[in-house]
């Protein structure tokens, strides 16, 4: 942007957008856009999303007075104009950065951000609650949810549109459509008529909104829409039919980038005594071209040139992506074996399962964001005699954890979890860090888990998932991989059994467990070890659940200091595993856990959060040297074994800045 004075520097807070004209409120979103595009191209981030809403937000906060009015988001994709018109201007640069704000809203980050979104559907729930409080209290102000039709394919919107019908209170839905399909079921809705289309209190209520919008210069933007609204969410038809049968009224469908409709709709909506839904049609991407050429990738994106929408590549060592090399992978599988159906929960590109559905569009299923239902129509898939895999980022399938136990585990069926982004995932932040899956999942009965360290390994994880009974999860990382050389044929590994890198001299003190891509900070962390005069064996634990028992009970056996290593919160993970094994076998060793603090984490790249956990190969050798050295010194009379110490099962903080 050039030195000119702009529009946008002269906003605040909402408040200031509620004096600008007609034309200056066309030259502020333009400059919104620009803004968009320019930090997104540097810091990367969901660019084509927040492009689609630029005028839905601006007219949403023209009708609105915040405070004390709110306004929930559904996820945070969108929410990027938000902040820049909610005091965060200046601070824009940083998005998604070491330091800098976050990616979707956050409670800690500004008075404006009500719910630190990241995953979907639950905007709904969250603005209800906000609602009944105000009720509670006596207050008068709007409280306003803002959810994208992507979102309402999850069971907590509808579970929530239930209650909000149910209790009547005044609260304002915001259904931002750009023009992708709600859900299959939508014909089996436009069929019913129900009770609210013969209510008299609806007509009544509808037909006060419809005449405000009808007023002239307010109006024309239906008119514009044209032809346009029938690929819009199907323009649900009967206009808003199934929100109309929960108790809702339905309004629209509206231009989302006309800025004076959607104020006029939202104004009239806050003069309702129930809930509105306001239907909005946008357009993803809007005034970008690449954008709008291919929104789907453009929805989250690294950086890239602003000018061309070039991806600026960033892998170093040439080698592919771990997700890549999974989809490679599940397409040669399934080439040898015709039952392999492979499951989404609305992110096909983001686990590779778009390479999947070119080559079998008839075994690939993707069910919109409804994870719950993935892993229950899997589990069903599976006692029909299929193979499903379902492929899911490791902190969205923490929304079916029910369904794993009861529908998948408790039933015995045979579902392969793919898990991507296992581990830190960089500059999303923590509603998206994969690092409770190895906790969660060891509480499973029946569940197996494998952590392969490699591309490689991770082929060969796979192929040996497949072949087991039961419910399994593989588990990886995001980005790319070591440059490992993929195996022409997979083999298979048994079950439970760990592979020795390196097996240390006769009297080795040390005895270091990985496992996953750790494995490589373990080997460097073990060499820096060797230069201290401290050998080490190492291995590569590949199973986390079932443990290797005898490989851990021989190196405590043989009285090693034995150190874990995962990427995994500390709580529950593979060192608790460890811990659990040593117990079982009645053997005192002593142990030292190296994982994830117990506190949620920032945003950032991954390597400078692992450092920051104290992953380090120096900090954990400089650990493992302290606690050895405490161990020597002790009285020889001593068993040669401590217990846990507090020390033992905590994590180094994030930012720690003690001296090292």
């Amino acid at each position: 942007m050039d030195d000119k004075k702009h529009i946008l520097d002269t906003i605040d807070n909402p408040g200031g957008l509620k004096d600008l004209n007609e034309a200056q409120l066309k030259e502020l979103c333009a400059e919104i856009r620009e803004r968009l595009i320019a930090t997104t191209a540097h810091t990367g981030g969901h660019l084509a999303p927040n492009l689609g809403v630029v005028e839905l937000t601006v007219g949403l906060y023209r009708a609105l007075d915040c405070p004390p009015d709110m306004v929930v988001f559904d996820v945070g994709h969108q929410a990027y104009v938000h902040k820049l018109l909610t005091g965060r201007r200046d601070a824009f640069d940083t998005l998604r950065t070491y330091g800098g704000i976050s990616g979707f809203p956050k409670r800690s980050e500004s008075p404006y951000d009500l719910y630190g979104s990241g995953h979907a559907s639950d905007s709904l729930s969250i603005a209800l609650g906000y609602a009944l409080a105000r009720d509670a209290r006596g207050g008068d102000e709007t409280v306003v949810a803002v959810i994208g039709d992507g979102s309402m394919t999850g069971g907590m919107a509808w579970e929530a549109l239930n209650q909000i019908g149910q209790c009547q209170t005044r609260l304002i839905i915001i259904l931002n459509d750009n023009e992708m399909s709600i859900s299959r079921n939508e014909s089996a809705f436009e069929a019913s008529l129900g009770w609210a289309r013969m209510n008299p209190r609806y007509w009544e209520t509808r037909e006060k909104i419809q005449r405000k919008l009808s007023r002239p210069g307010v109006g024309r933007g239906l008119v514009r829409l044209g032809t346009r609204v029938k690929d819009s969410f199907k323009h649900l038809v009967v206009p808003g039919v199934v929100f109309e049968e929960l108790g809702l009224v339905s309004v629209g469908p509206v231009d989302g980038h006309d800025i004076g409709l959607v104020e006029a709709a939202v104004k009239a909506a806050r003069e309702m005594d129930g809930p509105v839904l306001i239907h909005t049609v946008t357009r993803k991407g809007k005034g970008y071209e690449p954008a709008q050429s291919d929104p789907a990738l453009f929805h989250g994106i690294g950086a890239f040139d602003p000018d061309t929408g070039e991806l600026l590549k960033k892998n170093v060592n040439g080698a592919p992506t771990y997700t890549e090399v999974f989809a490679k992978a599940l397409i040669a599988e399934a080439a040898e074996n015709p039952d392999i159906v492979a499951i989404t929960a609305a992110m096909p590109a983001g686990t590779g399962l778009d390479k999947f559905q070119k080559a079998y569009p008839d075994r690939f299923i993707d069910v919109g964001i409804a994870e719950g239902h993935a892993v229950g129509l899997a589990a069903g898939l599976a006692f029909g005699g299929r193979l499903p895999v379902v492929a899911v980022y490791s902190t969205f399938l923490q929304r079916a954890y029910d369904q794993l136990i009861g529908d998948v585990a408790l039933q015995g069926a045979h579902v392969v979890f793919a898990l991507d982004r296992a581990g830190f995932v960089g500059d999303d932040g923590p509603t998206h860090a994969g690092l409770y899956d190895l906790t969660y999942l060891r509480t499973i009965p029946t569940m197996r888990i494998l952590a392969p360290s490699n591309e490689a390994d991770l082929v060969c994880a796979l192929h040996t998932a497949l072949r087991l009974d039961g419910p399994v999860a593989v588990r990886y990382p995001r980005g790319t991989g070591t440059g490992a050389e993929l195996p022409a044929q997979p083999c298979s590994w048994e079950v439970g059994q760990a592979l020795c890198r390196h097996q240390g001299d006769r009297g080795a003190p040390v005895a270091i467990l990985a496992v996953g891509h750790m494995l490589e900070r373990a080997e460097a962390c073990r060499e820096l070890l060797a230069g201290r005069g401290i050998d080490a064996s190492l291995w590569d634990m590949r199973w986390v659940k079932p443990i290797d028992e005898e490989a851990v009970c021989s190196e405590a056996a043989a009285g090693k200091l034995l150190v874990t290593i995962e990427e995994n919160t500390i709580r529950g993970g593979f060192g608790a595993a460890v811990a659990e094994c040593l117990s079982a076998a009645s053997l005192t060793a002593p142990l030292l856990q190296l994982a994830v603090p117990d506190e949620f984490s920032v945003q950032g790249p991954i390597d400078t959060l692992l450092d920051e956990a104290g992953l380090s190969p120096e900090r954990m050798a400089e650990r493992i040297a302290e606690r050895l050295a405490l161990l020597q010194g002790a009285d020889d009379k001593t068993t040669p074994g401590v217990l846990l110490s507090r020390d033992d099962t905590v994590g180094e903080p994030h930012g720690a800045q003690e001296a090292r």
